[in-house]
Formats: C-alpha cells, sequence, structure tokens
C-alpha cells in the first residue's frame, strides 16, 4: 500500500466528506481554479462543481461571516485561510459571532476553518506564525492541530461532521515531510483525545503539531543516554485531553511542555497549571516549558533555527530535568 502525505491526508479527508455528504462544500482564496495555495483542494472543483467549491475575494472577514451564514442555514462550510496568520483579519467574526451563537441562542455552527501555521520553512513574520491562543481562549471553538498524516485525515473528517466551529491548524512543515500508510475504510480521530506517541517511565513530553517529532527525536537521543521519555501529542488543543495529561504527569513524575508558539501566554502555562492543580504531589522536579522566545518569526533561515526549539533544546532540558 502506497504511503500518504500529511497534506494528501488532508485532502482526502475533505473530498471523503463531500462524496458523503452534499451539504459538505468549500469556500476560500483560490480554492477552486487554482486548487488552493498548498493544492489541497486541486481536483474539486471539477468533481463538485462552482456551488461547492467557491472562490472568494481576500478578505478573511467576509469568507468568516459568509460561512457562519450558511451553517447557520444547514450547510456544512470549510474555509479555507491561505495562511493562519491572516485569521486575524476575521478574528471579529470568529470569536465574536461564530463562537457565541450556540452560547446565545442554542445555534449550531458546523464549520471548519482551516489554517496552515507554523514555521521552520523560511516564510518569516506573517507566513510563519502560530495563532493557537486567541481561539483557544475563546469559548464556543475547538481547536485542533494533529501531527500525522492518519490524524489528519482522521480529525478532519471529525471537525466537518462536529456542529461546533473548529478551527484546524495544519503545519505547513508536515504537509509533505511526513506519510504513512492510511487506512481504506472510512475512519475518524475523535476531537478531544490525545495520544501517547512513546512510550516511557522517567520523564513525559507533552506537546502537538511538528513539536511531536522534535520531542520523539529527542526521546530516541535520550534514550541512548539511558533516559526513558513518554511523549504526549495533545492532538486537540481545545477540549483538552485532562485525564491523559494528567496520567503521563503521575506515570513519570517529571514533565516537559513543549510547543513552538512563543513562550508567553502560550499553551505550556495552561498545561502547567493543570498539573499544578490536580497533580502536584505526583511531581518529583519542576515543570519544564520549551518555546519560541517572545519574537517574531525571523525570515533568515539562519535566525529562524534559532528561534525555534531544537531536538537540542529539548534533550539539553530532558537532562537536566532528570538529574534534579
Amino acid at each position: 500500500m502506497a504511503e500518504t502525505t500529511y497534506v494528501e491526508a488532508i485532502r482526502q479527508g475533505i473530498w471523503e466528506e463531500m462524496e458523503r455528504d452534499d451539504t459538505v462544500f468549500v469556500m476560500g482564496e483560490d480554492v477552486a481554479v487554482y486548487g488552493g495555495a498548498f493544492k489541497i483542494t486541486k481536483g474539486m472543483l471539477e468533481r463538485f462543481g462552482e456551488l461547492r467549491v467557491v472562490d472568494t475575494p481576500l478578505a478573511e472577514s467576509g469568507i468568516v461571516g459568509a460561512g457562519t451564514g450558511a451553517a447557520i442555514n444547514g450547510l456544512r462550510p470549510i474555509l479555507e485561510m491561505q495562511f493562519a496568520d491572516f485569521m486575524a483579519c476575521g478574528f471579529d467574526q470568529i470569536t465574536n459571532f461564530a463562537a457565541k451563537c450556540r452560547y446565545r441562542w442554542g445555534q449550531a455552527i458546523p464549520m471548519v476553518i482551516r489554517a496552515p501555521a507554523g514555521g521552520n520553512i523560511h516564510g518569516g513574520p506573517f507566513h510563519s506564525q502560530n495563532v493557537e491562543m486567541p481561539y483557544v481562549h475563546t469559548p464556543g471553538l475547538k481547536v485542533v492541530q494533529p501531527s500525522t498524516a492518519y490524524d489528519a485525515k482522521g480529525l478532519i473528517k471529525a471537525a466537518v461532521r462536529d456542529d461546533d466551529p473548529v478551527i484546524f491548524l495544519e503545519h505547513k512543515y508536515l504537509y509533505r515531510s511526513v506519510k504513512e500508510e492510511l487506512p481504506t475504510q472510512d475512519y475518524t480521530v475523535p476531537i478531544g483525545e490525545a495520544g501517547v506517541r512513546r512510550e516511557g517511565s522517567d520523564i513525559s513530553i507533552i506537546t502537538y503539531g511538528w513539536m511531536v517529532h522534535v520531542a520523539l527525536e529527542a526521546a530516541e537521543n535520550a534514550a541512548e543516554e539511558g533516559i526513558s521519555v513518554e511523549v504526549l501529542d495533545l492532538r486537540t488543543l481545545v477540549p483538552l485531553d485532562r485525564q491523559a495529561i494528567l496520567d503521563t504527569a503521575k506515570k513519570t513524575n517529571k514533565v516537559v511542555l513543549l510547543h513552538e508558539d512563543t513562550l508567553t501566554g502560550g499553551l505550556g502555562g495552561e498545561l502547567a497549571g493543570i498539573i499544578s492543580e490536580y497533580a502536584f504531589d505526583y511531581l518529583d522536579g519542576p515543570l519544564v516549558r520549551i518555546a519560541a522566545p517572545d519574537t517574531p518569526v525571523p525570515f533568515s533561515e539562519t535566525l529562524e533555527r534559532a528561534f525555534l526549539p531544537s531536538v537540542e533544546d529539548v534533550v539539553a532540558k530532558v537532562r537536566w530535568l532528570h538529574r534534579f
């Protein structure tokens, strides 16, 4: 069986959901004729027609507003933001309208907002940001970031079927750098469930997105020094799988919180709060955060490499925490 890339897995998931349910449609900048900035919607215009594959103006606020209206009227829109950075242009529609409809009058908004995020592609400060936290902080939204092709397909399908708005973050560096064999039968990955990527007994690394692969490589290196590292992939940032977070903390008693987003206000602080409040008695060392520094993402390849958390950074912190 041929291996499927992360980007193709998302494409397959969307295609299959459009085949399964004729209320599903895609909308965004260059998604129709051009096939999407990263070619995820390639061929969909020819297969599903211009009423279900809709090109829009360069107006994220308008895209989200139109998508929300379509969802209210019984459709299931999948909105593509060319880069996650530009969701900021639709922030009011996302956070002050779509996210609040169920709370205000019980109105479901079955809408997915797809957003290519993350660095390590030398895209500079406007095309490389990790924008999850404003949306994590907004009640009414679900936020997902898969790290594997299997999860990318299963989670996009679960997101399309969900009756609440889902921010679906896709790490651009993973698009063609990871691949695996996928099941031929229909499947979904439940929103809100973390997954243990590697079992360990000395230290836990809790992370998500591209950093899962950084953590796994660091765990391999640490194993050569006799340190057993467990890697927990959150997969979903809202709702968090609190049980899985506490289980791994209680199991290893030492925890590293790793994310690509900048340090201040990043998810690591929320994870630290959960563990400190509910598993403090199990800890044998301080909670360690590894994140990007509080600066914009550099355009320079050399500076970007220094900016992003690396395998070497993680191994150094794991060594330190193991000695503690």
